[in-house]
C-alpha cells in the first residue's frame, strides 16, 4: 500500500534583509503552490530564508543576525503558522535566526496544516569558523506526518557529516529534509552527498538550496535508490514530486536496486565502532588535527 506525499521544494531569492517583506514573499508562493498543486502536502523553503539573509559570513562587528533574530514562538513564527493555516499545507520554511536567552542557534520549525509548530531543530553543525556567531544545537529531530510516515531534518553543513542522516534513520527517519544556503564551488561535492545520503541510509534526501547573492541553486531530490528524481537549475523555481514512503521500505527490506540489504547487514553484522568513545575521539587521524580556528595565513603555524 503507498504512503503517498507531494511535496514542493522552493528555490527563491529573498527580500535583503528584510524577514517581514520576505515571509510575504513566501506566503504568496506557497499560496499559490496550493491553488495550482492542491495535491501538495508539505513546502519547504531553503536555509535562513525568513530573515531575507544576504551576508552568510559572521564578523566580529556584525550584529547584523541579532537583530534579525527572534525567539520561538515570535512574531514570525506566528505569521509563518498563519501561512500553514490558510494554504492547509505542511510548511518547513527553510531556517531562521532563533534567540534563546544570551545565545543565538540556527532553527528551522515545522508547522503542521493547523498552524501549529510540531518540531524544531538546532543546526547541530554551524560552518565553523565562519558562522561562529551561532551556538550549535544539541538535539536530533525527526517528526510523523500522519498516515504517511516519519521525517528527519537537517541544515546545510550537517550534511556534511554523515553521522548526522545516520542517527535520523536510526530514528525512524524516512525522508531526510536538508534546507540549505550554499553559494561557494561546494555545491557540486554537496550534491554527491546527497546522494550519499540517500544511499547510505535508504532513504528519501531532499536538498533545497537558496538563490541569489547568498545561494547557488541546484536543489536536489534523491530516492532511497540514489537515484536523482530532480535537480534545479540556479534560478527561481520549485520542485514539486510526488514521493512514496513505502519505496523507502522496500529499499530498506529487499535491498538498495534490490541487491545490498546494508542497513540489515550493519544491524547484524555483530561489530562495534569505537572510533567515537571517550579518548579514543583524539587518537588516530584526529589526534594529529590541529586547532578548529579561522586562518589568516596559509602558514599554519602563523599567530593570530
Amino acid at each position: 500500500m503507498s504512503r503517498l506525499l507531494g511535496i514542493a521544494g522552493v528555490q527563491m531569492s529573498v527580500v535583503p534583509w528584510d524577514a517581514r517583506a520576505t515571509v510575504e514573499k513566501m506566503e504568496q508562493i506557497a499560496t499559490n503552490i496550493s491553488k495550482g498543486f492542491p495535491w501538495v502536502n508539505l513546502v519547504m523553503f531553503h536555509e535562513l530564508a525568513v530573515p531575507g539573509l544576504v551576508q552568510f559570513i559572521q564578523t566580529e562587528s556584525n550584529d547584523t543576525w541579532k537583530k534579525n533574530a527572534e525567539a520561538i514562538p515570535g512574531p514570525l513564527s506566528e505569521q509563518l503558522c498563519a501561512v500553514a493555516r490558510k494554504t492547509r499545507q505542511w510548511l518547513v520554511p527553510g531556517s531562521m535566526y532563533e534567540i534563546d536567552g544570551d545565545k543565538l542557534y540556527n532553527t528551522a520549525i515545522v508547522i503542521s496544516p493547523q498552524g501549529e509548530i510540531v518540531a524544531r531543530y538546532r543546526k547541530m553543525f554551524p560552518w565553523l569558523p565562519y558562522e561562529s556567531g551561532t551556538t550549535a544545537g544539541d538535539q536530533f529531530c525527526v517528526f510523523d506526518i500522519p498516515g504517511i510516515g516519519r521525517f528527519g531534518l537537517c541544515i546545510c553543513y550537517d550534511m556534511w557529516f554523515p553521522e548526522v542522516s545516520r542517527q535520523l534513520a536510526w530514528m525512524g527517519a524516512e525522508v531526510i529534509l536538508q534546507p540549505t544556503l550554499t553559494p561557494t564551488s561546494d555545491r557540486e561535492l554537496e550534491l554527491t552527498m546527497c546522494q550519499a545520503n540517500a544511499l547510505f541510509n535508504q532513504c528519501y534526501f531532499v536538498s533545497v538550496n537558496g538563490i541569489g547573492e547568498w545561494g547557488g541553486g541546484r536543489s536536489m531530490i534523491v530516492n532511497p535508490d540514489g537515484r536523482v528524481l530532480q535537480v534545479a537549475g540556479v534560478n527561481q523555481t520549485f520542485l514539486t514530486e510526488i514521493i512514496d514512503l513505502e519505496h523507502t521500505t522496500r529499499t530498506r527490506e529487499f535491498g538498495t536496486l534490490g541487491l545490498g540489504q546494508s542497513l540489515k547487514q550493519l544491524r547484524d553484522s555483530g561489530h562495534k565502532f569505537p572510533l567515537y568513545d571517550g579518548e579514543n575521539l583524539a587518537k588516530g587521524a584526529f589526534g594529529q588535527l590541529g586547532a578548529l580556528k579561522y586562518f589568516r595565513s596559509l602558514n599554519k603555524n602563523t599567530l593570530e
